[in-house]
């Protein structure tokens, strides 16, 4: 389903614009919130600041319900406290699961992949004792030029409540296709996102065996959200 099929554009937008908003890949991590969303096809503006500010207070407000389900997601990773590892954020947003990828591996770099530049903005100061350690990169999953922009290959990849926003399930297929590039051989994507809204958990992890990751697999499962853990396609022998 495209997202004009979700919904519908705003008086004087055009198609293009519309799907700029709703199809970059941005975190929003409240599964309940994100089904009410879309039922009241609120269109997305990640280029409105006073709607970028609402969104980051809105999320704010709920982190501490939110940080163990994220390093919950993080620790899944099974790397080394200490290893210097690259790490990608997919959809970054305003930084928050980065921030605990980096309190996970101290050791670690982060990248930082959003749409929004407000958000990247945002998250700039959120992370700024983390500055030597991190990356920002400002583009758009639906341009098959964001796999060469993020940098890579990359230790780890997270994702959280991002990617369903491409709402065509050919597009999610081509980022999970951009990812598998990214990866190391062997090493973890974890992607924890409403796969309901775009055909199913099922399909999410069918598309990511056939981008070429290995060990695909449901990791944990609420009903509403859940996580798959893949990896890096394996060298030969």
């Amino acid at each position: 389903m495209t997202v004009d099929d979700r919904k519908p554009r705003a008086e004087g937008e055009n198609h293009a614009d519309h799907h700029r908003h709703e199809a970059h890949g941005h975190a929003h991590d409240d599964p309940q919130h994100a089904h009410s969303h879309d039922r009241t096809h609120r269109p997305h503006d990640w280029h409105s600041e006073s709607y970028v500010d609402y969104w980051i207070k809105r999320d704010e407000d709920r982190e501490d319900e939110r940080r163990p389900r994220i390093r919950q997601m993080v620790a899944m990773a099974k790397l080394p406290h200490d290893a210097p590892i690259a790490a990608l954020d997919i959809g970054a947003g305003y930084g928050f699961v980065s921030e605990q990828v980096l309190h996970a591996f101290p050791n670690a770099h982060v990248t930082l992949q959003d749409f929004s530049a407000l958000m990247l903005d945002r998250a700039r100061g959120r992370l700024a004792d983390a500055a030597a350690r991190t990356s920002f990169v400002l583009s758009d999953l639906t341009d098959p030029a964001w796999v060469n922009q993020v940098g890579g290959p990359f230790d780890l990849i997270v994702s959280a409540i991002a990617i369903h926003n491409l709402r065509s399930t050919a597009a999610i297929a081509a980022c999970y296709c951009g990812v598998t590039q990214l990866l190391k051989p062997g090493a973890p994507f974890l992607d924890y996102d409403l796969f309901s809204l775009v055909g199913g958990i099922e399909t999410h992890i069918g598309l990511m065996q056939e981008a070429g990751m290995s060990r695909v697999s449901r990791a944990w499962d609420d009903g509403h959200a859940a996580i798959i853990l893949a990896h890096g396609r394996r060298t030969p022998g």
